[in-house]
């Protein structure tokens, strides 16, 4: 049989950085004040969901896995997002509490590296946000058992039609097994695009007392 197939380089493909770069001087001394500073910049550029984040965790033993989730919330404490306690990602926190969160933003050439541990936050906290989703997808947060195998598409469109029924007047309370996680890091790494592939990469760590040490990494 012959392969139809079309033939990719993939080794051809590549961009040319050309914008601004980051600079120690330009810096803030505080991450988190870095980070908002690039989010606002990411989001006055219009990126499209620049609160996307690819979220990395693992098993005991070290086995990876990694999806996109949305940012909903960064405090003092760290970053926030909402799931499914009971899914892959949730189960694999339960057991290995040190995960990793990437922001990528190809408009700005900039991604954002983060790394610490997370922990589930308050269980008020996890209801104060449930209650700004629409209905349907509160509704959505029951009907789905995340991560576990069904028989097809029917068995979701049946949960929601049940669940219509059951919740009528939209008072549809916070699941059990659904909530918030925040991640509490320990380092950041902002990343910039720059010409010949010799990227700026700075690195906060944390000093042990409260502050943070930024670094210089080899693109």
């Amino acid at each position: 049989m012959t392969n139809t197939r079309p033939e990719i380089s993939i080794a051809d493909m590549r961009r040319e950085y050309t914008l601004a770069g980051l600079r120690e001087e330009d810096a803030a001394a505080d991450p988190f004040d870095q980070f908002a500073i690039w989010f606002k910049e990411a989001t006055d550029a219009q990126v499209i969901e620049s609160n996307a984040m690819a979220l990395a965790t693992a098993t005991p033993d070290g086995r990876p896995s990694v999806r996109i989730v949305l940012l909903k919330g960064v405090d003092t404490g760290g970053f926030v997002f909402f799931t499914n306690y009971e899914s892959r990602k949730g189960c694999e926190l339960a057991a290995n509490p040190h995960a990793a969160l990437l922001f990528y933003w190809a408009e700005l050439t900039r991604q954002i590296r983060i790394e610490g541990t997370i922990a589930k936050v308050s269980e008020q906290e996890s209801a104060d946000y449930f209650a700004t989703r629409s209905p349907l997808s509160r509704l959505g947060a029951w009907a789905s058992r995340q991560s576990s195998v069904i028989a097809g598409r029917h068995v979701l469109d049946e949960r929601l039609a049940a669940l219509q029924q059951q919740f009528p007047d939209d008072q549809i309370p916070l699941p059990p097994f659904w909530g918030g996680y925040r991640l509490t890091p320990h380092t950041f790494e902002f990343w910039h695009g720059r010409p010949n592939r010799l990227h700026d990469r700075l690195r906060y760590r944390t000093d042990g007392i409260g502050g943070w040490v930024i670094e210089r990494l080899s693109p």
